[in-house]
């Protein structure tokens, strides 16, 4: 194996090394996120709230897009995944006003 083609492997297991980190840090984060929520869905239905507030929401996506901005991240692509992480949190909140 050339020098090259060993130092480009080992430049490439560096970065799947830290994709790897940053997957397990993505999941952890989002399984924190989750307990803040679910704490939010047991509040509202103890207290007969609504389980979406679509105002947050909007102004959560509006953030977000703006902090993708900042992070170079596609916009449209933060704008789905929260959209699809809110819609999670609704569903979980609606089972709790069951």
């Amino acid at each position: 194996m050339s020098d090259h083609v060993q130092r480009a492997a080992e430049i490439l297991a560096d970065h799947r090394d830290s994709i790897d980190r940053l997957d397990a840090i993505l999941v952890y984060t989002l399984g924190e996120r989750f307990k803040h929520t679910q704490a939010v869905g047991r509040l509202k239905a103890q207290h007969d709230l609504p389980p979406s507030d679509p105002a947050r929401e909007e102004r959560q996506i509006e953030r977000l897009e703006w902090l993708a901005k900042e992070a170079d991240l596609d916009p449209e692509f933060a704008k789905k995944f929260l959209n699809f992480i809110i819609s999670e949190v609704i569903r979980h909140h609606e089972g709790l006003q069951r």
